[in-house]
C-alpha cells in the first residue's frame, strides 16, 4: 500500500515544541517529518520553519544544526515562486527578515526586508491570547476561514515588514500588528496555527493542499 500523503519537513534544529506544529501538520493528512536530514528534506513537497523563544538563540540554533543556509534557499526559491511551498510561525516567520531589535547584531535569513520590533508600550508583553485576524488583502492563507477569525498569539516582537505587499494579515493590539505574510509561495504566521484550533488546522490543511 502506498503512501500518498505529501512529505513535509519540519525543520529541526532542536528549539521549542517543533513536534506539536509536526503532529498539527499529520492531522491535516501530511506526512511530517521532523527531521535536519538534508537528503529528506530535499526530497520533500514542502517545508517549514516553526520557531519559539528568542530571535537570537532560533538563529544560532540554526546555524548549530546546519541549516541556516537550507532554510534561506528554500524560502527565497518559495519566495520568487520556484520553489516547494514554505510556511514559517512564530519566530519562524521573524526570522525570514533582516533582524530583530531583540537581538541586535545577528542577522536573519533576509528573505522578507524588514525589522522584527518590540511591541509598543501601552500593552501587556507578551501577547498571550486569541485574537482576530484583520486581512488585509487576498491571499490563500484566508481560504475557508471564518469571518472573524480568531487565532492564538504569544509574542512580543513583531515583524516591521519593509514591503506592506508582503502583510496580508494584521491584528490590533495597541496598534496594527503583522499577523501573517504571504509571498508567492513563501507563507508565515505570527500566531500559533497548531494552537489556534479549527481555525488554524484549516489553514495548515490549506497549505498542505498546495503541496505537489
Amino acid at each position: 500500500m502506498t503512501d500518498d500523503r505529501p512529505l513535509v519537513a519540519v525543520l529541526d534544529y532542536g528549539i521549542g515544541n517543533l513536534r506539536s506544529a509536526q503532529k498539527a501538520l499529520e492531522r491535516v493528512g501530511a506526512d511530517a517529518r521532523l527531521t535536519a536530514d538534508r537528503g529528506l528534506i530535499a526530497d520533500a513537497a514542502g517545508v517549514v520553519l516553526p520557531g519559539v523563544g528568542a530571535f537570537g538563540r532560533c538563529m544560532e540554533a540554526l546555524e548549530q544544526a546546519g541549516l541556516t543556509d537550507v532554510a534561506r534557499s528554500a524560502s527565497t526559491a518559495a519566495a520568487a515562486g520556484e520553489g516547494r511551498p514554505f510556511l514559517g510561525v512564530c519566530v519562524g516567520m521573524q526570522m525570514l527578515f533582516d533582524r530583530s531589535d531583540e537581538s541586535p547584531g545577528v542577522a536573519g535569513l533576509g528573505v522578507l526586508g524588514g525589522q522584527i520590533r518590540l511591541i509598543p508600550e501601552g500593552v501587556k508583553r507578551p501577547q498571550m491570547q486569541w485574537n482576530v485576524l484583520d486581512w488585509t488583502k487576498p491571499s490563500p492563507l484566508s481560504a475557508g476561514q471564518p469571518d472573524p477569525a480568531w487565532v492564538y498569539f504569544v509574542h512580543s516582537y513583531w515583524a516591521d515588514a519593509a514591503d506592506p505587499t508582503d502583510v496580508v494579515a494584521t491584528c490590533d493590539y495597541g496598534t496594527d500588528l503583522t499577523a501573517a505574510v504571504q509571498r508567492e509561495r513563501l507563507w508565515a504566521t505570527q500566531f500559533h496555527p497548531e494552537k489556534s484550533a479549527a481555525n488554524g488546522l484549516r489553514l495548515l490543511e490549506t497549505f498542505v493542499g498546495t503541496l505537489a
